[in-house]
């Protein structure tokens, strides 16, 4: 797998808090209450903190890198302050290089507080959702954003509910197979250039840059815009990878598999994806292989196994055969069981 062989994983290491704010991908409205400041902050950790103890003074295991979210406790408890032990408080945790302060609920901070966030360089975002809303949102975006990731020359497809990138070299016609599957009624993820990105330890998320999108090029025609040409019903954003399809011209020296009974596998940024090597001829309906791959994965989900199954009604049928019991028609007719009636 030579076009795998190099696929070097990248590492982000921090976002800034003006990007996490104009990113496409947070999931819950946000808005910067003291404009202009702190938005170079960098943000350079995917978990995040909770200030409950550095309010009441203790800052001894205080995490101030992370982001930091007050929520109705926080809120309530400054307000049981008066305000100059709230300002003494708020400055506690000011005192420290904090990335951003988002609040939750829509609660807003008292505009002494709010002088002393913007004289620090602190950015205060604010919130219409719950607490617990914020917390898993923003651990999914930043999880999401340090997740080791890498980019792979290939075609990402949603078959079925099911992720396959066909992969190959240049010209082999990976694009020409994803805009069959797109006619047939199935989903573009990426084309020519796909991002993948480890989301945990067992899940691969692919998804097209943000420049190219769902254009794609087909030699001979041009650059054609999937998502205007066949509607958003062709396209998806993201995907979970799930099968790697290699495309390879038919060599008669290569030997590929027969039985499927053996399930080849590779290691994608340290994950284990289902992989298979598809030979092509001409006149060979790549297409049609593609949806019968993704039903055949679906049917390994649910826990069929159509080669073992043939393979185990061979095996019966042997021990049967060797201890005589065959019936008479099997004997006739071998292929015929009673079971098939």
């Amino acid at each position: 797998m030579p076009i795998l062989d190099n696929l070097q994983p990248i590492i982000c290491d921090k976002i800034t808090v003006g990007e996490m704010l104009s990113s496409p991908h947070i999931r819950f409205p946000l808005s910067l209450l003291n404009s202009g400041a702190g938005l170079k902050n960098e943000i350079t950790e995917r978990n995040i903190h909770r200030p409950q103890l550095a309010l009441a003074g203790y800052v001894e295991l205080f995490t101030y890198h992370r982001v930091q979210i007050f929520g109705n406790t926080e809120i309530y408890y400054l307000k049981s302050l008066t305000l100059e032990q709230r300002i003494q408080a708020f400055a506690n945790i000011a005192r420290f290089n904090v990335p951003c302060i988002i609040i939750a609920n829509d609660h807003r901070l008292d505009d002494e507080l709010m002088d002393i966030a913007t004289q620090s360089n602190i950015a205060v975002l604010s919130t219409p959702c719950e607490t617990t809303k914020v917390l898993h949102y923003l651990s999914e975006f930043l999880e999401l954003q340090f997740a080791p990731r890498a980019v792979l020359h290939g075609s990402l497809m949603d078959v079925y509910g099911v992720g396959i990138m066909f992969i190959g070299r240049s010209g082999i016609g990976k694009s020409e197979v994803a805009l069959d599957l797109i006619e047939r009624g199935h989903r573009l993820v990426a084309d020519d250039v796909v991002m993948l990105i480890r989301k945990s330890e067992d899940i691969l998320l692919g998804m097209g840059t943000s420049m190219v999108h769902h254009f794609m090029e087909i030699r001979g025609l041009g650059i054609i815009d999937i998502r205007q040409m066949f509607g958003v019903r062709a396209i998806r954003f993201q995907k979970r990878l799930e099968i790697v399809v290699e495309l390879e011209e038919w060599n008669p020296e290569t030997e590929y598999t027969r039985t499927g009974l053996d399930r080849q596998t590779i290691s994608l940024l340290d994950t284990t994806i289902t992989f298979i090597k598809l030979p092509i001829l001409p006149g060979k309906n790549i297409t049609v292989i593609a949806e019968v791959i993704a039903l055949n994965y679906l049917l390994h989900l649910y826990g069929y196994d159509a080669a073992k199954e043939l393979s185990d009604k061979l095996q019966t049928k042997i021990e049967k055969k060797s201890r005589g019991e065959l019936l008479h028609d099997e004997r006739i007719f071998p292929y015929f069981s009673h079971d098939d009636e």
